[in-house]
């Protein structure tokens, strides 16, 4: 298959993300990024392979993730496949297959994700463990309505400075305009207006602070 500049760009984009599932299912997950650009030289990233598969950037692509692709290949509506196998050791694993598709719809590569069952339950627990200590949970707000994320995010702020002794008084509303800055906050349609009000000043006065950051 001859990708395009665009499929290209399209897979290495994928090299992040998963950075970011391996960073969250932990050393006994192993996630392959393959391009189907060249199949004998599919895999373009991989993740805790050498451990357990003792696969390398270059490996070739795998009998059954080619049958997995043909199947994504023949039913369009399908985008991933989970599964049981076995690997190479033969231990057992969860796994799934998941298609990249870049221009004109067509499917540029795969990731493959393999969940070892033979993990202790110890390791398991140790990835999932949740943490003992309250101020190590970082906040989160879940909601389907913007402005709730917007005004929980400013509470949680205005609280926190508040609390901060090391801020004036003077200087406390500055402060919590920045934070909510560096937060992203302010990327939500709306935001200067609802943090304007809950602060009791002008939406220009924000726009302000928010000006004075950018430079």
């Amino acid at each position: 298959m001859k990708l395009t500049e665009t499929d290209r760009k399209i897979l290495e984009s994928y090299k992040s993300m998963i950075d970011g599932l391996a960073l969250y299912l932990g050393t006994n997950c192993e996630i392959v990024l393959h391009s189907l650009e060249d199949m004998d030289r599919s895999i373009i990233k991989i993740i805790n392979g050498e451990q357990h598969s003792g696969r390398t950037i270059g490996a070739p692509v795998t009998n059954l993730a080619l049958t997995m692709l043909n199947k994504i290949n023949e039913e369009p509506d399908c985008t991933s496949i989970s599964y049981f196998t076995r690997n190479s050791k033969g231990e057992p694993t969860k796994s799934t297959t998941i298609a990249i598709r870049g221009e004109r719809d067509r499917v540029i590569g795969l990731v493959c994700m393999n969940y070892y069952l033979n993990t202790p339950l110890i390791d398991f627990l140790q990835t999932f463990a949740y943490p003992e200590k309250e101020d190590t949970y970082v906040k989160e707000v879940f909601s389907d309505n913007k402005k709730d994320v917007i005004d929980r995010e400013i509470q949680n702020v205005r609280q926190s400075v508040l609390n901060d002794t090391s801020v004036l008084p003077s200087l406390k509303n500055k402060r919590i305009i920045e934070i909510l800055y560096n937060h992203g906050i302010f990327n939500l349609k709306n935001s200067v207006e609802h943090v304007a009000e809950a602060l009791n000043l002008s939406s220009n006065t924000v726009y302000l602070h928010i000006r004075n950051l950018k430079k």
